[in-house]
């Protein structure tokens, strides 16, 4: 399995692997929020969810989906947050399993639910290091004036007064990047699981070398700010920055390691590892996504 992108569930899949096996756990969950049909990860499918009204086929690309209203429409939309937690917990145990101890785990989790993949990792027995903020330099802008809504009601008086508020989010130029660690075993010190895993401790050097200027301090500050490039997108609708990945990989392994991505999408956690030197194991349930990511592999280092 080592060095290749599997099909299949990645619960199932990682009950096949040995416990500490892996030096690092990094992966894109689904955040949850109904952005395709494989981010549905909740009970309450009911018709409006993946609908779209007229002001979203008004709009333009970036707004044509349906999801689901942060007040919900009905008892079983408060259970989303619940069910969310409940499917992170569903794999967590799998994860720490096949870690080594000390070893990292980093997951992009979203910024609505992460608390809830948090508390399911804790739950198991990750203990939660710190939350990354990666800091991008485009996202787009879904804000809508509501002054524009009253205008179009005919309702010039509550136009005027709202003018200049909008509803829905700020711009969201940065992501979370939750940072787990497996416990080191007792009886050692945190330098002892250093020498006899080889992982526990962070590569300074990474951070230097991925992240523009602007974060290139003594501080080593927890805000990456890694830009897309060409080649960065086209393949998966929530495809993250190769250079992003490759800084994270480089941030907690060395060469040889094993970077598993539970969630491999278009495979470019296991395309930053090799391109680093270490191994990989990918997993993906989406079989067009598999031919998408083994073809990067083999266009990118010329075999699989």
């Amino acid at each position: 399995m080592i060095d290749s992108i599997v099909l299949g569930n990645s619960a199932d899949v990682l009950k096949t692997l040995h416990d500490e096996y892996v030096h690092a756990i990094i992966t894109d969950i689904p955040y949850g929020i109904c952005y395709g049909e494989w981010d549905v990860l909740h009970n309450n499918k009911n018709s409006a969810l993946g609908g779209s009204s007229i002001a979203q086929n008004n709009g333009g690309a970036l707004f044509k989906r349906r999801g689901k209203p942060l007040n919900g429409w009905s008892a079983s939309d408060k259970k989303i947050p619940f069910e969310y937690q409940e499917w992170c917990s569903s794999w967590a145990g799998e994860w720490l399993r096949v870690l080594k101890p000390g070893a990292t785990c980093f997951v992009f989790a979203g910024r609505r639910f992460a608390h809830r993949c948090i508390v399911a990792l804790e739950d198991v027995g990750f203990t939660f290091k710190d939350m990354l903020a990666w800091k991008k330099n485009t996202a787009p802008h879904r804000a809508q004036r509501i002054s524009e809504i009253y205008k179009r009601r005919g309702d010039t008086k509550h136009a005027e007064n709202w003018q200049g508020w909008r509803v829905a989010n700020l711009r969201p130029l940065f992501e979370p990047i939750l940072w787990f660690q497996k416990p080191y075993k007792t009886g050692g010190t945190i330098a002892d699981n250093v020498l006899k895993y080889g992982v526990g401790a962070w590569n300074e050097s990474a951070i230097s070398e991925y992240c523009v200027e602007a974060y290139r301090d003594v501080s080593y500050s927890n805000v990456f700010s890694v830009a897309y490039e060409k080649g960065d997108h086209g393949l998966h609708e929530t495809q993250k920055p190769l250079k992003l990945m490759e800084c994270l990989v480089s941030l907690v392994t060395q060469e040889k390691a094993i970077v598993l991505d539970p969630f491999a999408g278009s495979g470019t956690t296991c395309l930053a590892a090799k391109r680093l030197n270490r191994h990989y194991i990918g997993v993906e349930i989406d079989k067009n996504y598999v031919e998408v990511a083994r073809k990067r592999m083999i266009d990118a280092t010329g075999q699989l």
